[in-house]
């Protein structure tokens, strides 16, 4: 099965986008043949890849719904070199559809079939909240990503996240892992960060990735341009970081660790 991260975290403002986004690119950068996966009926992954969301006529709203076959809906051929499964607001339709639907958390990952291991990295950007959209994500991927500021609210956040990945992982997905916890906007001379920075690494290990995503104006400015930061400026210090943090994500696949980052975690 291709590896398919789930990048999630119920809080909104936490990077989850710019991960998606800037993850996506930085892959592609290194030779990977990505997906990008935009599930967020604000579109912004979607924008963020400099396709104009608004002037969409088929979108991942059909492909939930049945309506068309996912490769039909995939844009290629993108100048941050991977392919993009796009959303607009239409996407709450879908939502509503689903809801009223039978084994409704399953059509993402049924859909997925139709790509035939193309692919050999799909990311999934996900809206910040835990509704059926995340549900049918999460169902169809096997490694979740949570992008979390270091900051006292954002471990209540990720507690209830935690607790949600458990259940899918009981009832629909016993595939699914926690596989990181990567920590953005970092600032490491705010006293805080450092201390709960301490506390993801006491809780949860190894499952912290050593990358850390610094706070960066180019960072912050590259969506409005509708490019990832390595198309916008490659020699920021956000798109350094972020090629980084794909060579971690390819360096643990490679090693394929059997360590307790192989269940859910556990607070």
């Amino acid at each position: 099965m291709t590896p398919t991260y789930a990048i999630a975290n119920q809080k909104g403002g936490v990077g989850k986008t710019t991960t998606s986004v800037n993850l996506a690119a930085s892959l592609a950068h290194i030779g990977k043949r990505v997906l990008l996966v935009d599930m967020d009926p604000q579109g912004n992954a979607t924008t963020g890849s400099g396709v104009e969301k608004n002037e969409l006529e088929i979108t991942v709203c059909e492909v939930l719904s049945e309506q068309v076959s996912i490769k039909r809906a995939i844009i290629s051929d993108l100048a941050a070199g991977y392919d993009l499964l796009p959303a607009n607001g239409d996407l709450i339709a879908a939502e509503v559809y689903l809801l009223k639907e039978q084994g409704r958390e399953k059509n993402l990952k049924i859909a997925f079939t139709e790509l035939d291991d193309y692919y050999d990295v799909v990311i999934i950007d996900c809206p910040p909240a835990l509704n059926m959209l995340t549900v049918n994500a999460l169902t169809a991927s096997d490694r979740l990503i949570i992008p979390m500021q270091c900051e006292y609210y954002a471990l209540e956040g990720l507690s209830a996240l935690v607790g949600t990945v458990a259940k899918i992982v009981k009832t629909v997905n016993p595939r699914l892992r926690v596989e990181g916890i990567l920590r953005t906007m970092y600032d490491p001379r705010n006293t805080l960060t450092n201390e709960v920075s301490n506390q993801l690494h006491k809780y949860f290990g190894d499952r912290v990735y050593q990358t850390v995503i610094p706070r960066n104006i180019r960072l912050a400015e590259a969506p409005s341009h509708g490019k990832p930061a390595l198309v916008y400026d490659r020699s920021s210090k956000g798109a350094i970081a972020y090629l980084g943090m794909a060579e971690e994500l390819i360096r643990r696949s490679n090693n394929g660790r059997q360590t307790d980052n192989d269940k859910p975690a556990t607070t």
